[in-house]
């Protein structure tokens, strides 16, 4: 085990996913036999692939906690992409068995059974994955893990799914209709798909780094609080040339701070370094900043509140909002 707790909770918490996932397949697959419904076959085959998914999960987990080497300098973080990725083609495939066999009971007239026992286990089962992908989605905000965040939203939507198809069978019992129940399997096939493909395209942006604009702009937050904090605070004026990825937990910043020119490259380096400890903190990420200096050049003067500063060569008059666009502006925006 390792000695950092956040990827122990990490650890923990997906371990907490495939033993719960196990009891709840098994809970489901007895309401399926039980019943001989399709629409209750489709939800127990999700939770099969719940269960696939956090086997996989737990060793990607693993594998992303690994530290950076000399093969990996970025660490092994972006792993947690391709489990999510993983279990979007799972629940895809899924989708394409769950409608198929639903077309087929839809033809042979079959009819489901003793639905009332099979509904109050599925729906007890249910329950305990919405208790379960709640906890996961909290944790995986809570640990910086992209792989349990998935891992929550797909079993989030296994809930949901579960609701809608208790929803449907008591139609069925109401009605006797008994052809409701593979047209039902049909309807959860749909939404299936549409939960995988939604997690493959996310995941897929992610190993691409295609931008973050919700990251972003928390950075871009935290940037323009610590810079209004003042020059004698962080020794930062403002920056530009702002770029970030995220590499499964880890964040990886590059940027331009612009500095004082006066001050000594000694002095300049040890303001970088306490800017980028605070960003960080600020922002309530972990990770690394890759910083470029660019001196002043007395173009800052009247939001630069160095009141050291022996060449400035106009009046300090107020901090302006650092905005996105500036923030991320290749050349600075004065």
């Amino acid at each position: 085990m390792t000695d950092d707790p956040r990827q122990a909770g990490r650890v923990r918490a997906i371990s907490v996913s495939l033993t719960a996932g196990v009891v709840i397949l098994g809970l489901k697959m007895f309401a399926w036999k039980t019943t001989d419904s399709m629409a209750l076959g489709s939800d127990a085959l999700e939770s099969v692939v719940n269960v696939v998914a956090a086997v996989f999960g737990l060793g990607a987990i693993i594998f992303a906690g690994q530290p950076a080497d000399r093969n990996h300098p970025y660490g092994h973080g972006k792993m947690e992409y391709f489990a999510a990725a993983f279990e979007g083609g799972l629940i895809s495939l899924a989708a394409v068995l769950i409608v198929y066999e639903a077309v087929q009971v839809l033809l042979s007239g079959a009819r489901p059974h003793h639905l009332g026992l099979g509904m109050a286990v599925n729906v007890g089962a249910g329950a305990l994955n919405g208790l379960l992908g709640w906890y996961l989605v909290r944790q995986g905000r809570a640990l910086g893990s992209k792989a349990l965040e998935a891992d929550g939203f797909h079993v989030l939507a296994d809930f949901v799914t579960t609701l809608g198809i208790f929803t449907g069978l008591l139609a069925v019992l109401a009605s006797g209709w008994g052809w409701l129940d593979p047209v039902i399997a049909i309807v959860v096939g749909f939404w299936l798909a549409r939960t995988g493909f939604g997690l493959v395209r996310e995941s897929a942006a992610a190993l691409l780094d295609e931008e973050d604009v919700v990251m972003t702009e928390r950075l871009t937050t935290a940037i323009d609080v610590l810079v209004k904090q003042g020059v004698a605070a962080h020794g930062v004026i403002t920056v530009h040339g702002l770029r970030a990825i995220r590499s499964g937990r880890t964040t990886h910043v590059d940027v331009h701070m612009v500095v004082p020119e006066y001050a000594p490259v000694a002095q300049a380096h040890d303001t970088a370094e306490r800017f980028e400890a605070a960003l960080f903190e600020a922002a309530g990420l972990e990770g690394e900043v890759h910083a470029h200096l660019d001196p002043c050049r007395k173009a800052y003067c009247a939001q630069c509140s160095d009141q050291n500063c022996p060449i400035r060569v106009e009046a300090f008059k107020a901090h302006e909002t650092l905005r996105v666009e500036d923030a991320i502006a290749v050349e600075p925006t004065v």
